[in-house]
């Protein structure tokens, strides 16, 4: 039986006269991310998108996994195709779903008859699908409220479409949608959290990740090009830029007060991730910060740090605590790479007692004691660029 993907989009039905154009971005994400299976025909209909593959021999559990990554879809399923016919509808169910209804032990038929010239009205299919369905497998019970599986017909225009139960979607928006934004990456939790959160509003991701040699390994680099290519799968493609940062850390250490280092060191970090992001046409910057979750995240600390940029800030994390987070790090599998003990450049001399309360005057005054220019302008040219996927 041919099988088709039947996609249901989410608030891109809310769009009014723009849902075409997030609709179309939204079929070309799907397009680019099932295009490793094989060539697949996409059909827009109604609150429906239908991926038709079309090579026999598509791996479908696979496009499943793929389809479960791509935002702007809310939920999703596999259906098989037959003919606008109520005896080849009975068939195809079974057919179809045989194996499903024959693992459960309570059903019902949802119909959907969107093409109103269809003989039967939608309480009659129910009635003669499961009907049918009983006389094949007499152990089932029907559960309208509560069912295991949930048989859908689907009549439309030119075919009809058979499946179980929907499958979840990602949410969100479709990558693109909103722009791009620059994700200053850490080797931590937070960070790879606020790069999906973003992404699933619709930004395109660039990733910035600090490096300081020697001071950190390029273990840790890895580490976090790994992060990457692991919110790639939801993102897309990512743009990765490391950036050497230890001449203006020892800069930092050799020149400015201890309890102020971690500050004018995310302030440094600014400056050169709003010159890399607008280098890649970036809009905004984004940050895992969570408020009061370290001494440079409390509402001081993050007014210092905020005044030099020319960029939005978004801080996708910023009222959430640490478990919401990390729940959010397990479902999108970034959590374990996250704890591999290789130190980033956010731990490179660390002050024992830093300051929770700055204000921004004392800051720029310790900061202005030394030219950083000259070294951002350096950090930003031997900036080392590449492409990650998570494919």
């Amino acid at each position: 039986m041919k099988k088709v993907i039947l996609i249901k989009n989410g608030e891109l039905v809310l769009k009014g006269l723009n849902r075409s154009t997030f609709e179309d971005m939204l079929i070309k994400n799907m397009r680019r991310r099932l295009s490793p299976l094989g060539t697949f025909n996409f059909i827009k209909a109604q609150s429906t998108i239908i991926a038709e593959p079309q090579d026999e021999d598509v791996d479908f559990d696979e496009a499943v996994e793929r389809i479960k990554r791509v935002f702007g879809i809310v939920a999703f399923s596999v259906a098989g195709v037959t003919e606008k016919d109520l005896e080849k509808i009975k068939e195809a169910v079974m057919e179809f779903l045989g194996d499903d209804l024959r693992s459960v032990k309570t059903f019902k038929v949802n119909a959907k008859r969107s093409d109103k010239k269809f003989q039967y009205k939608s309480p009659e299919i129910c009635r003669e699908v499961g009907g049918y369905i009983l006389s094949k497998i007499p152990s089932l019970k029907v559960d309208v409220h509560n069912p295991e599986l949930t048989v859908t017909v689907e009549v439309r225009d030119k075919h009809v479409f058979v499946h179980g139960n929907q499958i979840k979607g990602a949410g969100g928006m479709p990558v693109g949608s909103s722009g791009r934004a620059a994700l200053l990456l850490s080797g931590g939790i937070d960070s790879p959290v606020a790069g999906y959160m973003m992404a699933k509003r619709g930004l395109v991701l660039t990733a910035i990740h600090f490096a300081a040699p020697p001071y950190t390994s390029p273990r840790a680099e890895l580490k976090v090009k790994k992060l990457a290519s692991l919110v790639a799968r939801y993102s897309g493609r990512i743009n990765f830029a490391v950036v050497p940062f230890t001449e203006i850390q020892e800069h930092i250490k050799d020149n400015c007060p201890e309890e102020l280092f971690t500050i004018i060191m995310r302030r440094l970090m600014m400056k050169v991730a709003l010159r890399i992001a607008e280098q890649d046409k970036c809009q905004a910057l984004i940050t895992g910060e969570s408020l009061g979750q370290v001494a440079s995240q409390t509402i001081g600390a993050i007014a210092c740090t905020d005044a030099v940029s020319t960029m939005p800030v978004f801080r996708p994390c910023i009222g959430m605590d640490k478990e919401e987070i990390i729940s959010i790090a397990r479902k999108i599998d970034t959590f374990e790479t996250s704890l591999e003990p290789y130190e980033d450049c956010c731990t490179v001399f660390t002050p024992r007692h830093p300051r929770t309360r700055p204000t921004l005057s004392l800051i720029e005054e310790a900061e202005a004691k030394v030219d950083f220019e000259e070294m951002i302008q350096k950090a930003v040219a031997e900036t080392r660029f590449c492409s990650v996927d998570g494919e």
